[in-house]
């Protein structure tokens, strides 16, 4: 099965002077409560696999103590999305959508995906966005505040999903290959320049007067490096 992870609640509850048939319905009673909460808060997915003392796709109303009731979710699909729908949502608005349209999900730092269902449990994410403006959103230039685009979005995520996945966001190179266009090669005459007077400026928030030529070098991308937490 396409999963990401064994999502297993510790089913024990207070037997003492409880017969053998009422704990084996406080336990599917609790397996399904539980089961229902964390699709509702929207940290589990509502696609899963159920097993009950091993059977799969057993009933919980099956389940003989001590059980276990082990839930398989497909949780790829749902933190991805999220993260997706996120950044989509703090990013520039334009009439084309261009922007918008033109992240990717990247794994194992060299594949691009469409197909969230297929990943391994233990795969590294990378997500980023193949426009060569996407630096200028990420610092501030394209009328959102800095950091609120990618660094934002990871904070976002790692409080919703803390104990399941990590989010960092980082500005990373992408090789060719991964996608057309990417990396985005600097332009420029290679000339020094002044630096900006103003917080806007990285050069002026470090202390610079002038900006360093970067033409010919390639673009680091703002991205969210997700990992399953271990």
């Amino acid at each position: 099965m396409a999963g990401f992870q064994f999502f297993e609640r510790d089913l024990k509850l207070a037997t003492a002077g409880m017969e053998p048939e009422a704990i084996n319905k406080a336990l599917a009673a609790f397996a399904k409560q539980e089961l229902k909460r964390v699709i509702g808060e929207g940290i589990a997915s509502p696609t899963y696999e159920r097993y009950v003392n091993g059977v799969q796709n057993a009933p919980e109303d099956a389940v003989k103590a001590p059980g276990p009731i082990v839930y398989e979710f497909v949780n790829w699909p749902l933190v991805i999305n999220a993260a997706l729908e996120e950044l989509r949502k703090r990013g520039p608005r334009s009439k084309s959508g261009r922007f918008a349209s033109s992240y990717i999900v990247i794994v194992a730092r060299r594949i691009v995906v469409t197909d969230f269902t297929k990943l391994r449990s233990d795969a590294e994410i990378i997500i980023t966005n193949a426009q060569p403006y996407v630096r200028k959103a990420e610092v501030g230039y394209l009328g959102i505040p800095e950091q609120r685009l990618f660094h934002g979005t990871a904070r976002v995520m790692g409080s919703r999903f803390r104990g399941a996945f990590t989010f960092e966001s980082k500005f990373l190179t992408v090789p060719s290959g991964i996608h057309a266009g990417m990396p985005y090669i600097l332009k420029g005459d290679g000339t020094i320049r002044m630096a900006a007077q103003n917080r806007q400026s990285s050069a002026f928030r470090a202390g610079r007067d002038t900006l360093k030529s970067k033409a010919g070098h390639a673009l680091t991308y703002p991205s969210i490096i997700i990992n399953p937490v271990s």
